[in-house]
């Protein structure tokens, strides 16, 4: 019977972040869409005057009760299905409000991280001048940062938006920890494979505090195979737990301010330690 409702709910949210686009309807009205066909026009009219305005582009606003379902339901797809990217995105935002609020708060004592709160800038296609990023010298961050989306296949459009945080610039402390994820792989030099995918989690865990974070560095050496987990066991973990206590607040890294640094530089100054594996 639990089970049942668990999926009743999860469908409940998938219901409302496939119609997340949808501005004619918040996410009340699509819950409840069957008792407003039964008022007159004036009457759903006053009703929609009366529900809470998005608080940016792609914001759905929801009560706590259908928060809870949402985080409920998502937790129950993510174990079942790790790459279920759509309801990772969901359990991040659900119960990311307290850990945000001090990334922020981090952000703001940092000259650094204040101008990008202040600026909100953006990491996608439309941003990013690709031409000039891969004239870059080798060794510069931006010719690493495109040498990687390159190698693997990837794309920064790839970052969903955020949807259920009831703040504006929590939501974009949200969305700009995703949107620099692989610019973290780029800097920290891990592959996106599961043994370096975990580690960067590790440290994004240790510095964010981000309970979906926190998830992955735990649950995530699981699925290593045994040549990779005793590897992940002698020289990723321990190097990540480092890099993660000691290295400066990495949200606080203007990324795009720092295109034409050179790499090595650059983890000095964060105090990036040193990476290597014995073959």
């Amino acid at each position: 019977m639990f089970v049942n409702k668990i999926h009743a709910y999860t469908k409940c949210g998938s219901f409302l972040f496939r119609f997340q686009r949808c501005k004619a309807f918040s996410t009340q009205s699509i819950l409840f869409t069957k008792l407003e066909d039964e008022h007159s026009d004036n009457e759903h009219e006053q009703y929609a005057d009366d529900l809470p305005k998005p608080l940016y582009q792609e914001h759905i606003s929801t009560s706590l009760l259908q928060k809870a379902l949402l985080t409920v339901g998502s937790s129950v797809l993510c174990i079942t299905d790790p790459y279920r990217h759509d309801m990772i995105a969901v359990l991040s935002e659900t119960t990311g409000y307290a850990p945000a609020k001090k990334i922020r708060d981090k952000m703001l004592k940092d000259a650094e991280g204040s101008a990008i709160l202040r600026e909100k800038p953006r990491i996608n296609s439309s941003t990013l001048d690709y031409k000039f990023l891969a004239s870059l010298p080798p060794g510069t961050l931006g010719h690493a940062y495109i040498a990687f989306l390159k190698d693997n296949d990837v794309t920064p459009d790839s970052r969903r938006p955020v949807h259920f945080m009831d703040d504006t610039d929590l939501a974009y402390v949200i969305q700009r920890y995703r949107e620099v994820h692989d610019l973290n792989h780029t800097l920290l030099g891990m592959p996106t494979n599961m043994l370096g995918e975990v580690t960067v989690k590790w440290i994004e865990a240790l510095q964010t505090g981000l309970p979906m974070c926190v998830a992955a560095a735990l649950l995530g050496p699981v699925r290593l195979r045994k040549k990779q987990r005793e590897k992940y066991l002698k020289y990723y973990l321990p190097w990540a737990i480092n890099c993660g206590s000691q290295a400066h607040f990495l949200m606080n890294l203007y990324f795009e301010k720092r295109w034409e640094q050179n790499l090595v530089d650059l983890r000095n100054e964060l105090n990036i330690p040193d990476f290597s594996v014995e073959s």
